[in-house]
């Protein structure tokens, strides 16, 4: 790249997206060596990465973060915290809050929403400047090999993708004065990229399930140990009480004894009754998890007054307001055919579920709202999971006999017939199983396995989610479209239904 010549957003973006790539992966692992452990690794390294920034851990208590992890529903629970403390910004009192913001994964369409202040994403010009910001330190700066002898590989090898997003976000909210800051693990907890806070104002973990077992261990204890990793001394911790898993309680409540936080609340949601922004029944839970989450931290702030009781019977207006307010696309929600007027009466229902508990809760959703007798259509793919048959099979045993789909197809992630959105590159797949169809004609077989039914559907393959749109507006019916599986998956069927609004 010309360093004379003004360095643009487009190419902020193909260098980010130049760290997703495996070759990057794999190099690192290798330097890394077979004798270290990996996680431990991991997390050092961003120590490393922002000591080369310029910044001390201790410097981010400044943004009075709230951290939260969770199997399903820490994103939503995000959601709902973040709008209810922008109703907080009160920029004339000394406590008041002045700028919100919210770091989470991933993006459906672009990237900056994944870095967002006061319910916004940060904008081109501004992700462009402090993404060469950083980008440039960590190209001329060094580790400090005295301070972490053992990290010499950071020199030759930038972040990956989730975690230069993270360490960017750090400089992104210290850069524009962020004082109240809501941070969702990536993956895990313990050694996730975001958990370098040493002060966090309050910590909450939402519904558990198996996932990640590669990352994670394949049981609810271990997953457990590592998402309440973000536990810190001193500082509260709210559960979701875990419907699923009952049983985990007692453990979750020994690891907050180990790592010694100021208290510890299983968050029941049965007497919250107020409307919310986002839908299906299970976001009751989130919604209670965030107003504890939210009252704490505004008594940490020194807000203390007109606050939720402690069952959430009573809730302060403004919480009514942040939690009716609410929004959190490609989660259980409905699209009007009235947006899309290419499609002419075609309501779409989207939701990104990718794993065996959020796909069993957009299932039941699902089964209470595709209640009309209009054809249906399923739109599905999950790229990049060893268990995306089991997905799939999990999807049809909860709705046969219950939702009858006229037309499925299975696409892969990639956008358009000339490839990616450059904002929804994925370079972590195998391009000959893309190339050839073979998840999507493995789902194919699946299917048709299970389904005995008289009623066969008609199934088709599409390579680009832009043929797959095409074929549902070449039907020319009035229809019911559901799309789910894979956040990518939604991101790319919304920016071709918005590309074909403009």
């Amino acid at each position: 790249m010309d360093d004379m010549k003004p360095r643009t957003y487009k190419d902020a973006i193909n260098a980010l997206n130049s760290l997703q790539s495996n070759f990057q992966s794999l190099e690192a692992k290798r330097l890394i060596g077979p004798s270290v452990d990996k996680n431990e690794y991991s997390i050092k390294t961003v120590y490393e990465y922002i000591r080369r920034l310029g910044y001390k851990p201790n410097q981010f208590n400044k943004l009075n973060i709230i951290h939260v992890t969770g199997t399903k529903g820490k994103g939503s629970t995000c959601a709902f915290t973040e709008s209810i403390l922008l109703n907080y910004r009160f920029p004339q009192l000394n406590n008041g809050i002045k700028k919100v913001g919210l770091f989470t994964s991933p993006h459906l369409k672009s990237v900056r929403e994944r870095i967002r202040i006061n319910g916004q994403p940060i904008e081109e010009v501004k992700f462009t400047k402090y993404f060469f910001e950083v980008w440039d330190k960590l190209s001329t700066t060094t580790s400090d090999l005295n301070e972490f002898p053992d990290l010499e590989p950071c020199d030759k090898v930038k972040p990956m993708y989730f975690k230069y997003l993270t360490v960017l976000s750090y400089h992104i909210f210290m850069s524009e004065g962020v004082d109240t800051a809501i941070y969702e693990v990536g993956v895990g907890g313990k050694y996730d990229s975001t958990n370098v806070v040493e002060k966090p104002t309050v910590t909450g973990v939402s519904a558990l399930g198996i996932d990640h077992v590669a990352m994670l261990g394949n049981t609810i204890e271990s997953i457990a140990w590592n998402k309440t990793g973000i536990f810190k001394p001193d500082t509260a911790a709210f559960v979701s009480k875990q419907l699923q898993y009952p049983e985990i309680h007692k453990f979750i409540e020994d690891r907050a004894e180990e790592l010694k936080t100021s208290s510890l609340e299983f968050v029941n949601d049965d007497k919250l009754d107020t409307p919310l922004g986002l839908l299906g029944s299970f976001q009751r839970q989130n919604a209670a998890l965030a107003c504890k989450l939210a009252a704490k931290h505004l008594q940490i702030l020194g807000i203390t007054e007109d606050l939720p009781n402690e069952d959430l019977t009573y809730l302060p207006e403004l919480f009514k307001k942040g939690l009716k307010e609410t929004k959190w696309d490609g989660r259980c929600q409905i699209i009007p055919s009235s947006r899309y007027p290419n499609f002419p009466d075609i309501t779409w229902y989207i939701d990104g579920a990718h794993t065996k508990e959020s796909i069993d809760v957009a299932s039941e959703w699902i089964k209470n709202t595709l209640t009309s007798s209009k054809p249906k259509v399923l739109i599905f793919n999950q790229q990049g999971r060893d268990t995306a048959d089991e997905l799939l099979k999990e999807l049809y045993n909860n709705l046969n006999g219950h939702v009858q789909f006229d037309y499925i197809i299975f696409c892969t992630n990639i956008t358009w017939s000339t490839g990616y959105n450059a904002e929804l590159v994925s370079m972590n797949n195998s391009k000959d199983a893309i190339d050839q169809l073979i998840v999507q004609k493995g789902f194919e077989k699946v299917w048709k396995e299970l389904d005995n039914n008289s009623h066969q559907p008609e199934i088709k393959i599409f390579k680009e989610i832009e043929l797959s749109l095409n074929f549902i507006k070449d039907l020319n019916k009035s229809l019911e479209v559901f799309v789910c599986g894979s956040l990518h998956l939604v991101g790319g069927v919304l920016s071709v239904l918005d590309n074909d609004r403009d």
